[in-house]
């Protein structure tokens, strides 16, 4: 039998996995629920005292986070808190964004104000300072012990970070950003030409001092409930390059790409498997995606992560999760697919404990190819 690990790779290489995978994401707010409850907790043997439990070790994902995070904005470890109450914050970030974020849940930020408005901004107090490679960025001191925790484990290691797309929305804003696609397109291109180069700096730092991961796991959010946020011609104009750029600079080190990208996706697929990302996630059901459509048109080019309809494990219902699971895993089977059982937008409040268990025993009735 395969590992975890060994059968991780084999579906994100085009290999010959024995069984479909497991992975997802838990909102936080989820997590500390769940551990309130009693789980995702164990007793340390050495002060016996309850410590925390990743979701990934708790429930045997395949994929295990070794960090990779990284400080990206401009001005390094920079936020000024404006405004606080007991439920939110007003922050302003290291681009001189301010955003007003909840303290107690998860959620989108609302947009404030912006100081990255135009390309002179961006050229005159921000561009500079993300031209070196810094390695108070990379939070070296937590990542290596956790790559060399799991280096030569039986799951299959991950990084995370956003990147070009994230990274812009952070910094100026989105009304900045779509005006910019048509009045200054150039001003994207060189954000995204800085960034692409200051990610494989700081990547190839990382790897330097930690080793090579096993997977890059990227978050770009372009689409929304109705769509993308821009043409399919904007994306491939504007962000193929630097996507398949990046991509390639993984797969030049043997690291597999996963694109995390919420909403309605599908008008991006062709772009996606031209810049030669080997999986997608989560494909959210509510936005129009649907993974068994996906799979059937590019399944011999990309592997998926996920779209199982988050709204199915909040029902409750136990019968409608067995067909549900049931009816994913089988046909996804049935087309021949890579496939990693998931949701389709990560686990909400709304899920309870039992229900979500449940699923995963009905998933592995059914992982095996």
């Amino acid at each position: 039998m395969m590992n975890a690990r060994e059968n991780a790779l084999a579906l994100l290489n085009k290999g010959t996995p024995e069984r479909i995978g497991l992975y997802d994401s838990l909102w936080w707010e989820l997590q500390q629920d769940w551990r309130i409850q009693g789980y995702l907790v164990k007793e340390d043997t050495e002060t016996g005292k309850s410590v925390d439990v990743t979701p990934e070790e708790w429930f045997g994902y395949d994929l295990i986070s070794v960090g990779g995070w990284t400080d990206n904005m401009p001005v390094r470890g920079y936020e000024e808190v404006l405004e606080e109450t007991e439920d939110w914050k007003i922050t302003k970030n290291g681009a001189g964004a301010i955003f007003k974020w909840w303290k107690k849940k998860s959620g989108t930020p609302e947009h404030i104000d912006f100081t990255m408005t135009s390309r002179e901004v961006w050229e005159e107090k921000y561009r500079s300072l993300l031209l070196k490679t810094d390695d108070l960025r990379l939070g070296l001191d937590n990542a290596k012990p956790l790559f060399e925790q799991w280096k030569d484990g039986d799951r299959a290691t991950t990084i995370h970070n956003p990147f070009i797309w994230e990274a812009f929305r952070a910094s100026a804003g989105d009304v900045s950003m779509f005006e910019s696609f048509a009045l200054d397109p150039e001003w994207i291109k060189d954000f995204n030409r800085v960034y692409t180069d200051y990610y494989k700096a700081h990547y190839n730092r990382l790897m330097e001092v930690c080793g090579a991961p096993d997977v890059a796991y990227i978050y770009e959010d372009l689409g929304y409930r109705n769509g993308l946020f821009c043409s399919p011609n904007t994306l491939w104009e504007l962000y193929l390059p630097y996507y398949k750029e990046l991509v390639d600079f993984f797969h030049e080190r043997g690291v597999c790409v996963i694109l995390h990208s919420c909403g309605g996706i599908e008008k991006a697929l062709p772009m996606i498997i031209e810049a030669g990302f080997d999986a997608l996630n989560p494909m959210e059901v509510k936005a129009g995606c649907d993974v068994l459509r996906f799979a059937e048109q590019y399944g011999d080019k990309l592997a998926f992560v996920g779209g199982m309809d988050v709204r199915i494990f909040e029902s409750g219902d136990r019968e409608l999760i067995k067909r549900e699971v049931i009816r994913l895993t089988r046909e996804m089977k049935a087309i021949g697919v890579r496939f990693f059982f998931g949701s389709d937008h990560s686990l909400s409040p709304n899920v309870k404990y039992e229900d979500y268990k449940y699923a995963l025993e009905i998933y592995r009735d059914n992982m095996m190819y």
